[in-house]
């Protein structure tokens, strides 16, 4: 995508079509004609709600501020089922501390977590194309700062306060085309020499997905977002573009199966080998540090399916004293659960414009571009995002609790539980824990076969975070082509289920597992 960061204050591009280059939205209360910054009352958060203490108010998951994020969502609907895969690359600052409360509700909480240090300057990045009668600018007050909860954020970001397509229409439109013409060869040439701004083709860029691109970046507080077709994409891509030929990487043992197949199959190819640590194991993660020249530090957080956390401040400490990149797959806990991608499978990459142009240069190469049909479903899910993650994490918490007490249950696996293994480290770096649940029923393999089937309400369906609920037996569902031994060798035994909650009522999803349960008693 070619792209141009608009200048300040706005002035006027001769150029052509119906569309114009405009500033980032600011809210940080920047005033016209100066470089825009993120305030220091607000913190750059990979956000969550949860039905913790007093009500379902826009509880944050934080990220500490400078992480440079390397955000890689997955969504697909199928059934009505979407799952989400974050990607976080970090980058540990040392400037003076400071809080941001991301919702007015959440201010109690939020001002508990630990303050860490946020970038002064927010490059603005925006592929661009306008005509001579629109000056830059006109459709954004930089002075507007109305926007403080995330919640208000996913409505209008990216939309509200201006937007590259000129229209007075409050939905974004779809532009569905494959590329961008020149009026002249001049302008042609104006554009490679950078004078001019244009997509050029629609594998660098589109102005539907632009909107996207802008509403996860103000949510992030990040420099630049890139959008890709898939989760996975994002992911493989952030990971050749941030690894060198022969370079090692250090992971964890709990993970998306498919992210391990990459790093044990893929990365091998390349010369890249893997130190493979437990999740908590920071003492293995500095050995790892110090007899290898590391330079990605790839976990997720929680992990897959087991739901892991990892001390996310103390191991980019860690890497980056040794000049080590921490990337982390936030699938379970990202900003606001990141679920509004209804019908869609996306990915993308949010973080500093240095890092996501070096991963948008490979993208460039390798494709995977999302369709702008897709782009506008995600604009749209994301308006009511903050409503549904509310009732999910709500239910998630309450059923985690309702499971752990039941005695044909033999295991929970939920980070918001005193009895998780980093239940400390999540209630210190999350202020939610997210909606998907994973437990191990009483039973062996037919037995819990018997549960899945006895439920009525989820779909049995692969990823997680749609409307619906889903369930999935990971042993069947994602490991069925392994024996049972190798299974095990992961953790993923018979009887283990992951169980991702939507936005039905509490009391009939709690009946319907109750009920379930009753069948293999």
């Amino acid at each position: 995508m070619a792209v141009s960061s608009c200048s300040f204050p706005p002035r006027v591009f001769n150029a052509y079509s119906s569309f114009e280059c405009r500033s980032d939205p600011d809210f940080s209360g920047t005033p016209t004609g100066e470089k825009p910054r993120i305030g220091s009352n607000r913190r750059v958060t990979a956000s969550l709600f949860c039905a913790g203490g007093g009500g379902l108010s826009s509880l944050i998951f934080r990220f500490p501020p400078n992480f440079v994020r390397q955000l890689s969502v997955k969504a697909r609907r199928n059934c009505s089922n979407i799952g989400v895969a974050q990607v976080v690359a970090a980058s540990w600052s040392n400037g003076p501390t400071s809080g941001y409360p991301s919702s007015a509700a959440a201010a109690a909480s939020q001002a508990a977590a630990a303050s860490v240090p946020v970038s002064d300057d927010v490059a603005v990045v925006e592929g661009c194309i306008d005509n001579d009668s629109v000056q830059i600018g006109d459709s954004y007050d930089s002075k507007t700062s109305f926007l403080s909860s995330d919640g208000s954020i996913t409505v209008h970001a990216g939309e509200r306060l201006g937007r590259g397509i000129v229209t007075d229409a409050i939905t974004t439109p779809v532009v569905n085309t494959s590329a961008y013409f020149f009026k002249k060869t001049q302008e042609l040439i104006d554009f490679k020499e950078k004078r001019h701004t244009s997509f050029e083709y629609g594998r660098y860029g589109n102005p539907t997905t632009v909107v996207a691109e802008e509403k996860i970046s103000a949510l992030e507080g990040a420099e630049s977002t890139l959008i890709m077709a898939s989760g996975m994409c994002a992911s493989t891509v952030m990971l050749m573009a941030l690894v060198p030929a022969g370079g090692h990487i250090v992971t964890t043992t709990d993970c998306y199966r498919k992210t391990r197949i990459f790093i044990e199959t893929i990365l091998p190819k390349m010369g890249i080998s893997a130190t493979v640590i437990d999740p908590a194991d920071v003492d293995g993660l500095e050995s790892a540090l110090n007899k290898n020249k590391v330079s990605l530090f790839f976990t997720e957080s929680p992990t897959n399916p087991f739901l892991r956390c990892v001390d996310i401040e103390k191991v980019s400490k860690l890497c980056h004293s040794k000049g080590t990149l921490v990337c982390i797959d936030g699938t379970f806990a990202t900003l606001l659960i990141r679920r509004p991608w209804l019908l869609v499978l996306a990915g993308c990459i949010s973080g500093s414009e240095k890092l996501v142009t070096e991963i948008r240069t490979l993208h460039h190469i390798l494709g995977g571009t999302l369709n702008p049909n897709a782009a506008y479903l995600i604009i749209r899910g994301m308006k009511t995002l903050h409503l549904r993650v509310q009732q999910q994490n709500s239910t998630a918490l309450r059923m985690a609790e309702v499971l752990e007490a039941h005695p044909r249950v033999k295991r929970v696996y939920y980070p918001g539980l005193p009895s998780h293994p980093e239940h400390e480290i999540a209630k210190r770096q999350m202020t939610g824990f997210g909606g998907v649940v994973s437990f191990e029923v009483d039973g062996d393999l037919m037995t819990t076969i018997k549960f899945v089937d006895a439920l009525k309400i989820p779909y049995i369906a692969p990823s997680f975070g749609g409307c619906e609920s889903i369930v999935d037996q990971p042993a069947i569902m994602s490991y069925w082509d392994l024996s049972q031994a190798e299974r095990s060798k992961y953790g993923i035994l018979d009887n283990l289920i992951r169980f991702s909650f939507g936005v039905e009522d509490f009391e009939d999803l709690k009946a319907d597992i109750l009920q379930a349960l009753e069948t293999i008693a």
